[in-house]
């Protein structure tokens, strides 16, 4: 299983969504926590990481295999996630 470290900006973003959204994106993230390879995961074009699709909503985040680490770098809309 992976380690989900979530960065400042991502905890604040998180934090900003009604209990409904947050809680699905939780949860979608723990499956992503343990078994990423079965995920619709995108390798991003023109930055780093990867996107992973909640609804609406983009979790952009990168990952260290070696390491078991997924870092979460930003969560939010999809018409604001990639400004």
């Amino acid at each position: 299983m992976y380690e989900l470290i979530y960065s400042p900006a991502a905890l604040k973003q998180l934090e900003k969504f009604e209990h409904d959204t947050k809680e699905r994106i939780i949860v979608v993230l723990e499956r992503l926590r343990i078994r990423p390879e079965s995920c619709d995961i995108k390798k991003l074009i023109g930055m780093t990481g990867y996107r992973f699709r909640v609804g609406d909503y983009r979790v952009i985040f990168d990952m260290e295999k070696d390491k078991l680490i997924i870092l979460i770098l930003q969560i939010g809309h999809r018409k604001n996630i990639y400004d």
